[in-house]
């Protein structure tokens, strides 16, 4: 009788297949991040053009082109406090050509909204932080308050007419805008606007009282006069307002709320281009360039590591979250 021929491998030679592919794996990985990018990279801005989310990635597109060697395309993608943006990349292909513009709302955003398309700490790869802004309190410049203890005064005078504006609901200025009234006692009602642009043309209009938006869209016009800056938001005065006060100086004790700016890619994306990513984008925010066009619009560059941008975000989620559950911020 012929006995039949095993095919099976050995224990030994399968050992050695399954190594085998390992190192193929690893290689095509290694070959595909180094190839990579062999196209135009795509940078979603979740607001509308004009705001400091979008002047920040159009610097930052600028010189990440030159680095890559291919175009950096900034793709505006505003609504519903940036969460539509943001949807939009977790779904897009993970091959690190579509990114996602992020800030501090995504952190807000999971705390206020009963329910979003995605989780923002478990489907996306944070990149790098770019920059942290200020957020400053401003009025028309025909307002009569000239600080923050005579604009009390006066929305307590008119608690029917008192309005603020945000970028978005869920957003910082909104949760600002929350907290300042808790602390104040005084009555606004909130108006969420699609970004800075629009936000800043109303205000200068006269169509709404006061904002807390970045300092980067309305600095131009607090120097111009138009806009009057009463205070920032965070614990430390900025360098391009040195002459006007914190909330905490100005009577709201522990007001400390800011806003950053950074990059994230879907969270199966290579890890690979992941670091890729942060190495370049690391260069263009600590080049003499960056950092000068930072200060022009009132931003402090960052340029962390991917890690690190990982823990903040997991921080500012888990604060955002009681402050949210203080204030009772709801969005449906």
């Amino acid at each position: 009788m012929t006995q039949a021929l095993s095919t099976s491998p050995t224990p030994s030679r399968r050992r050695w297949l399954q190594g085998a592919a390992l190192v193929l794996a690893a290689s095509a990985a290694a070959a595909g991040a180094q190839s990579w990018p062999t196209k135009p990279v795509t940078l979603v801005v979740p607001f509308p053009p004009g705001g400091t989310t979008d002047v920040l990635a159009r610097a930052l597109g600028t010189s990440l082109a030159k680095n890559l060697g291919q175009p950096v395309i900034v793709e505006n993608r505003p609504g519903a406090g940036a969460t539509i943006g943001a949807e939009a990349v977790a779904k897009s292909k993970a091959d690190g050509y579509t990114l996602l513009v992020g800030a501090v709302h995504h952190t807000i955003a999971t705390s206020v909204y009963k329910k979003l398309p995605y989780d923002f700490q478990k489907d996306f790869a944070p990149i790098t932080t770019v920059a942290v802004v200020p957020n400053v309190l401003v009025v028309n410049a025909s307002t009569p308050a000239k600080s923050v203890a005579e604009l009390v005064t006066l929305l307590k005078a008119q608690p029917d007419k008192a309005t603020y504006g945000s970028n978005g609901n869920g957003t910082a200025q909104h949760l600002i805008g929350t907290q300042f009234q808790n602390q104040t006692g005084v009555a606004l009602t909130h108006i969420p606007y699609k970004g800075s642009g629009p936000l800043a043309t109303d205000l200068l209009g006269g169509q709404i009282t006061m904002s807390f938006d970045t300092i980067t869209p309305v600095l131009q016009h607090i120097r111009g006069q138009k806009l009057r800056a009463l205070a920032v938001t965070t614990s430390t005065r900025s360098p391009a307002l040195p002459d006007v006060p914190t909330l905490d100086e100005a009577g709201l004790k522990g007001f400390n709320i800011g806003t950053w700016f950074g990059v994230l890619a879907p969270v199966a994306t290579p890890k690979d281009i992941v670091a890729r990513l942060n190495t370049e984008m690391v260069k263009v925010i600590q080049s003499p360039e960056f950092v000068k066009r930072m200060e022009e619009i009132g931003a402090q560059p960052v340029g962390n590591k991917a890690e690190d941008m990982a823990r903040q975000i997991k921080s500012e989620t888990d604060k955002f979250a009681e402050l949210v559950k203080v204030g009772k911020v709801t969005v449906d």
